[in-house]
């Protein structure tokens, strides 16, 4: 896993390359440049919200909390594509264990379960929505919706990287008009659905068995 060096030195766009991944799996490389986009739209907003409004970015490595009192995490099929694969092929060791267990035995209730450690063990790949959500101020008090609590602290994304972001994975989904960029953009995202309330448990049973993700066919 490689990062452009020009991409990193200016801290706008985090877009990861796994080179040999990539030549085999003709859906990566679009979702990488997906979520490269978000990211630059998310830096943007950030520096512009702690420059002109003043703010500080809370949000901080080990950090968790909205992981775990959030109820619903934005989940698009692309992305379950991305997580399936890098969880099946480029997880390994205790990590890999962990989260198999939470897989296989979670619930709703106990938030998302790739959170391990207070840490994201799908971070390269996590979902646009967990890319976005930013919290400036103060870091979430435990059980904390700050959507509700202090909205102004939340930060808010910049709507032409979000919709770029989408525009990236149009060839992903067979059957939606490509010409039609603001038509396809709509029907992906009403493909929403909750990574929380996802079934999980196949992907458990591929970790078990150690067979490669069917995306990686």
């Amino acid at each position: 896993m490689k990062k452009n060096k020009k991409q990193r030195a200016s801290g706008l766009s985090r877009r990861l390359h796994f080179p040999e991944d990539e030549k085999d799996l003709v859906w990566l490389s679009p979702l990488l440049d997906a979520y490269s986009i978000a990211d630059t739209g998310v830096a943007i907003a950030i520096r512009d919200a702690e420059k002109k409004e003043k703010k500080k970015l809370a949000c901080g490595k080990g950090c968790g909390a909205c992981c775990v009192h959030q109820k619903d995490l934005p989940l698009y099929p692309h992305e379950i594509v991305g997580i399936y694969w890098y969880v099946s092929e480029k997880m390994t060791g205790p990590l890999r264990e962990s989260l198999m267990g939470r897989l296989a035995s979670r619930d709703a209730a106990s938030g998302c379960p790739f959170l391990i450690d207070n840490s994201c063990s799908i971070h390269p790949v996590r979902p646009v929505g967990c890319r976005q959500f930013n919290v400036f101020t103060s870091p979430c008090a435990p059980g904390e919706d700050p959507y509700f609590t202090r909205r102004d602290d939340v930060l808010q994304p910049i709507p032409a990287y979000l919709d770029r972001a989408f525009a990236a994975v149009i060839p992903l989904y067979p059957g939606v008009r490509k010409e039609d960029v603001p038509g396809a953009i709509r029907i992906i995202r009403g493909q929403i659905m909750n990574l929380l309330s996802y079934d999980w448990s196949k992907l458990a049973v591929l970790m078990e068995q150690g067979v490669p993700s069917p995306c990686s066919e």
